[in-house]
């Protein structure tokens, strides 16, 4: 038994707002501890508040991505990171003109049930 995993082909995860996440390691692919997956949002797109209960942490590649935390709004830009602890009410959006490509991992694993998602 080897004690690597390599990832070729990662779990797309369907979507309806246009947002490509393909989970490389997590409960829908190859199960881990934590979650880990590339994403690239649109212009225009957003999530609605949301309480994890999970840690988030985020790394832009490319683009912009816009995080309400709290009362307090942060912007990223390619190269910066963020960690944002479970139990944070919080939203994610790309309200910028080109698509924001960026890495969440998620610690435990993300699962929707987790998100606490609040009604739009």
């Amino acid at each position: 038994m080897k004690n690597y995993k390599v990832q070729r082909a990662p779990f797309v995860v369907p979507t309806d707002d246009g947002k490509l996440i393909e989970e490389h390691f997590g409960l829908a692919s190859i199960e881990a501890d934590l979650s880990l997956a590339h994403m690239i949002a649109p212009p225009g797109w957003s999530e609605p508040f949301q309480t994890p209960a999970f840690d988030e942490f985020t790394y832009v590649i490319k683009g912009k991505k816009k995080f309400i935390i709290g009362n307090d709004e942060v912007i990223l830009e390619a190269g910066q990171s963020i960690k944002i602890t479970k139990g944070s009410r919080v939203q994610y959006s790309n309200p910028f003109e080109e698509p924001c490509e960026y890495i969440a991992i998620c610690q435990p694993p993300f699962q929707l049930d987790l998100a606490n998602r609040e009604d739009l």
